[in-house]
């Protein structure tokens, strides 16, 4: 069957009432029962949550064959948990295991030797990077991968969907309770968002951390009254890979060049007034815009009522200067962020549901005026990919894409032409992430376009001097500039399936054809627990 945006969905995976995407507002005003966690009786005054391993946590959650265990990401390329834990995992010969985490990458590298054994047969994640992305591609992976963006995995979770057996958290500091908090301690992370829902609806929740601090551990990000069991072990990340000092703005002309007409189109629309909303990415052309917004707003003497998302040290800038009211933070990416959401007046933690949870009464992304994202491909049809490279192997992440870009009035695509050979405007991405129909304008070093479903944008653009092309023309300069690419090969068989945020199949990924795997060096676990 066909889906709003053109693909091709087998009907296989339509089986159990499964539906394919028929456009953002499809569910709008669905009604769902949320489903209770099994809980287990009130600890005794004399009893102690403390465990001295993780295999005993393991062991006493009951976690068998079959079951599904979640992880969070907010320790990125520094975390040691989700590794730690499945190696337990396998070495207490449990099989046929489920990985739910909020995203996966480099970090977790040994995994792609876990499915290859077995030991891991399914993946329900929001990003599939490095050496399991390759694995997943190739064909490894016994089960089919599920990817949802960070909203529509909390939906899953919400709606029962996806259901945890055993949630793993890695917490920078916790009590004996389990009250359990990003700030502190050695791994410090700034805020724990992407795991209040697993904590709230697995069945049973082990807090891991490096640092036991003493009751009460307040406010915490995981509340005690949901975690069974705390675990303390020598680290649970490096430090130096959970935040960097600082993300490196960009001086590239190009990028900055970009940058600046971002902010022009922004200041050009009916939405750039006193107050308005605000949420923007962690790369490089998009960091710049803050530094653009800042001139613009002091000029026009208004400011932002609040920024969104993973948070930056721009953003951080910005409140400390009083041009943003406020900062609402799910994900911290460098230290002046995570400093910040401990100290600062005016920034807060919210959870992921809070943050863009498409089924939820509150999500705060439809409460977005502009946000700003990038693009590894996108189509004539404002079709954006963010998780399959051009070779179609996995190496990115839905994230917040899709989430923020369905609830902004402006979503706005800034990207460059082409990267290297590889052109970014072109025919049919290679993978739909996030639908045409949510991106309102791009941004290139060749030009801007905007979306023919928004002639209001365009007209607000060239009344305010913005010089504008089609994106069909920005597609044909690309190919002049590096030639017609040719159709990645794929196998039959879906390795894969990428869900709209209200839980409709988006897209399909199949199998790479000749696509050389190599785990040999996948890494070894080796880790002190105490």
């Amino acid at each position: 069957m066909k889906n709003a945006v053109g693909r091709d969905i087998p009907d296989f995976l339509l089986q159990g009432g499964r539906e394919v995407f028929q456009g953002n507002n499809y569910k709008d005003g669905a009604i769902y029962t949320k489903p209770g966690p099994t809980v287990r009786a009130a600890v005794k005054p004399e009893e102690s949550k403390i465990l001295p391993s993780i295999r005993d946590a393991i062991e006493l959650c009951g976690l068998k064959d079959g079951m599904t265990v979640s992880f969070h990401h907010h320790f990125r390329d520094g975390d040691y948990v989700v590794n730690m834990v499945v190696r337990e995992i396998e070495s207490l010969g449990i099989k046929d295991i489920t990985i739910a985490a909020s995203s996966l990458g480099d970090a977790h590298d040994p995994l792609a030797a876990m499915i290859e054994s077995g030991v891991v047969t399914g993946i329900q994640t929001s990003g599939i990077r490095g050496k399991i992305g390759d694995a997943v591609s190739n064909g490894k992976l016994k089960g089919r991968a599920i990817l949802r963006s960070h909203g529509g995995r909390v939906r899953a979770i919400e709606q029962g969907e996806l259901h945890i057996d055993v949630a793993f958290i890695g917490a920078p500091t916790s009590d004996e309770y389990g009250n359990a908090r990003g700030k502190g301690g050695k791994s410090d992370c700034g805020v724990l968002s992407y795991s209040v829902a697993d904590a709230k609806y697995a069945d049973h929740v082990v807090v891991i951390t490096d640092t036991l601090v003493p009751f009460p551990n307040l406010p915490p990000s995981i509340d005690g009254v949901d975690v069974d069991y705390v675990v303390v072990v020598d680290e649970i990340g490096d430090p130096k890979k959970i935040a960097s000092q600082a993300l490196r703005m960009t001086q590239d002309p190009r990028n900055l060049m970009m940058a600046e007409n971002c902010a022009r189109v922004m200041a050009a629309t009916p939405y750039f007034k006193d107050g308005f909303s605000f949420q923007t990415g962690a790369g490089g052309p998009s960091l710049a815009v803050n530094r653009f917004l800042e001139s613009i707003m002091t000029e026009r003497g208004i400011k932002m009522r609040w920024a969104l998302g993973g948070i930056t040290k721009p953003t951080v800038d910005l409140l400390n200067k009083g041009l943003i009211n406020c900062v609402a933070d799910t994900q911290d990416f460098d230290v002046a962020s995570v400093q910040s959401v401990h100290s600062t007046p005016g920034h807060y933690e919210i959870s992921t549901s809070q943050y863009a949870n498409p089924v939820n009464k509150g999500a705060f992304v439809n409460k977005l005026d502009f946000v700003i994202l990038a693009a590894l491909e996108i189509d004539v049809d404002f079709n954006v990919n963010v998780v399959t490279g051009s070779d179609g192997v996995l190496r990115g992440a839905p994230g917040g894409h899709p989430d923020a870009a369905g609830g902004a009035k402006c979503t706005i695509i800034v990207a460059p032409l082409v990267r290297g050979r590889i052109p970014t405007v072109c025919d049919r991405v290679v993978t739909v992430t996030t639908p045409g129909e949510s991106i309102d304008v791009l941004v290139t070093d060749y030009g801007i376009a905007v979306n023919p479903s928004r002639p209001d944008l365009a007209d607000a653009l060239v009344s305010a001097g913005i010089p504008l092309v089609t994106i069909r023309d920005l597609k044909m300069k690309a190919y002049s500039i590096v030639g017609t690419p040719d159709d990645v090969e794929f196998d039959d068989r879906i390795v894969a399936v990428m869900e709209a945020r209200d839980g409709t199949i988006l897209d399909v990924v199949r199998q790479v054809k000749k696509f050389d795997l190599d785990i040999s060096d996948a890494g070894v676990f080796d880790f002190k627990i105490v």
